[in-house]
């Protein structure tokens, strides 16, 4: 999967000049404001990527498991058919084969149970993938609208990203945990 993109370089620039044009307090604040955002911005997009990778891997062990699940019953069957063939003439071997077939029901039971942990903990890293990209939009978002502020000089547009910036934060701490 892709890494969320976060295109912000030419809204750091203007950014940075209308706080050296304004050279008012406030602008300096919008500017800071607006860099950080761009920091958790990047950092969210990080380990969206990151969880993305994870659900991958993980996923691909559950599917290497239920492989080795499936060759574990086709050997169990295989056993099964020649205890048959076997037959009544030769008890010990028939005995044996019975054994080994037992043996490998048992071990797809363990095999079954690490595929289905593993599919389980893929599905933990996608949720946690899908939350941070949230907060990569929310700070995107709330980046394009602090430009926007400092650009029109509309302190209510600064204010509102503020608010965004905080529902990434939210949804940037939920997801780590």
């Amino acid at each position: 999967m892709e890494d969320p993109e976060v295109p912000t370089e030419h809204l750091h620039e203007h950014i940075h000049e209308a706080a050296h044009e304004g050279k008012d307090r406030w602008s300096m604040l919008v500017a800071i404001s607006t860099a950080f955002m761009a920091a958790f911005a990047a950092l969210s997009s990080l380990m969206a990527g990151h969880q993305s990778n994870e659900a991958l891997i993980t996923q691909i062990k559950a599917s290497d498991q239920w492989s080795y699940y499936n060759a574990k019953g086709i050997k169990a069957e295989v056993a099964d058919g020649v205890a048959l063939m076997i037959g009544s003439k030769q008890a010990d071997s028939t005995k044996a084969v019975i054994a080994r077939k037992t043996k490998l029901k048992g071990d797809q039971k363990v095999i079954m149970e690490k595929a289905t942990k593993l599919e389980k903990e893929s599905e933990e890293h996608l949720n946690k993938d899908v939350i941070l990209a949230r907060a990569v939009t929310f700070f995107q978002i709330a980046i394009s609208i602090s430009a926007v502020s400092i650009l029109s000089k509309k302190r209510p547009l600064w204010y509102i990203s503020l608010v965004l910036f905080a529902a990434g934060i939210f949804q940037f701490v939920v997801g780590l945990l």
